[in-house]
């Protein structure tokens, strides 16, 4: 099952969010009535949303008061010449935006605050590096000296403002126009649109087998599925799974199809630097094998917005591949030795 969060409940996609964000907002107030707003680093940690700082000043006076922490998350900027060439109207941002409502307590236990602030280490620092947090004469004294503050969730919304009012032909429009813009976040912004509007019909360019929805931009929530698909393959033997992890989660382009019940039905990626791109690991699920959407995928791939400026694209393969050839890929070097790779490159006109 597909781990997005239209499959999550409104409750898990609105924490999940917060989780995710970078920098979360605390409103509350102090006893005097005076309000209180602050940017602040946070996590969730068992359904919980923690913040930590110092053990004085305003936050102090904030300890059992009723409080708000909101989230939101930009996923396009929708100039209005997508939709009208004269009026400024039209324009529009595209965001997800969360909140939790709760009480703001102390968190008093060294061990659960050493808990909370590794996972602090794990959110902000994720290369580790560091000693684990945890009780003991390294972490003592700095337990002591932090703060940690504590929101158990009593009720979480979220609104997800992705053209869900946009007539059918203006969401395509939408979508075509953040295909050929290439800016940043423009291809997962096609995804997430398409993943609001169900019911809309995906555009041309994501034409694929029926029942199969191409992603314009898959990522760490599919890695595990991914490194399934590609475990065994014989252009990866000897590869880690970790180095598949990884080269997948850094390619500047990685698409997929996923079938009516959200499984994996195919994956491709590229890395490029606008001039040159190399195409890997071109797969296609065993069960939707020979329905075309192996071409659907290089073709995507080929107009992604990161490999379309390339002039030249290289793949190493196995063996010489007819879906290769009918792009217009040639062999361009042979083997010295049977286990050698053999590239196949497509030259054409900057774009």
């Amino acid at each position: 099952m597909r781990k997005e969060s239209f499959f999550r409940t409104p409750r898990e996609a609105a924490l999940a969010l917060i989780a995710r964000a970078p920098v979360v907002h605390l409103a509350t107030s102090r006893p005097d009535g005076e309000p209180v707003l602050r940017a602040m680093h946070g996590v969730l940690v068992q359904g919980a949303i923690f913040f930590h700082g110092s053990p004085a000043g305003e936050k102090v006076e904030c300890v059992g008061r009723r409080a708000v922490v909101s989230a939101e998350e930009l996923v396009a900027e929708i100039p209005s010449w997508f939709l009208d060439e004269r009026r400024g109207c039209p324009a529009a941002t595209f965001y997800r935006a969360a909140q939790a409502h709760g009480r703001i307590e102390v968190v008093e236990g060294k061990v659960e605050k050493a808990h909370v602030l590794q996972a602090f280490m794990e959110k902000y620092q994720p290369e580790g590096r560091h000693a684990k947090v945890e009780p003991g004469a390294l972490y003592d004294a700095d337990l002591d000296g932090t703060m940690v503050l504590r929101i158990d969730p009593e009720r979480v919304d979220g609104k997800d403002k992705l053209g869900q009012n946009r007539r059918p032909a203006e969401l395509v429009r939408i979508v075509e126009h953040l295909w050929a813009r290439r800016a940043p976040g423009d291809a997962a912004a096609v995804d997430a649109i398409l993943d609001a509007n169900p019911a809309l019909d995906p555009p041309p360019f994501l034409a694929s087998a029926q029942g199969v929805r191409l992603r314009c931009a898959m990522g760490a929530e599919s890695v595990d599925e991914v490194a399934d698909l590609l475990s065994g393959v014989p252009w990866l033997s000897g590869v880690p799974r970790e180095a598949v992890v990884r080269a997948h989660l850094t390619s500047q382009a990685w698409i997929g199809a996923r079938g009516p019940e959200g499984e994996l039905a195919g994956s491709v990626r590229a890395i490029s630097d606008g001039e040159v791109a190399v195409l890997a690991d071109l797969v296609v699920a065993p069960a939707w094998r020979n329905l075309g959407i192996g071409k659907a995928l290089l073709r995507l791939l080929l107009d992604h917005p990161a490999v379309r400026p390339a002039r030249i694209l290289r793949i190493h393969l196995s063996e010489a591949h007819a879906l290769f050839e009918r792009f217009g890929f040639l062999v361009a070097s042979f083997r010295r030795r049977p286990a050698d790779p053999l590239e196949m490159v497509l030259e054409r006109d900057a774009r």
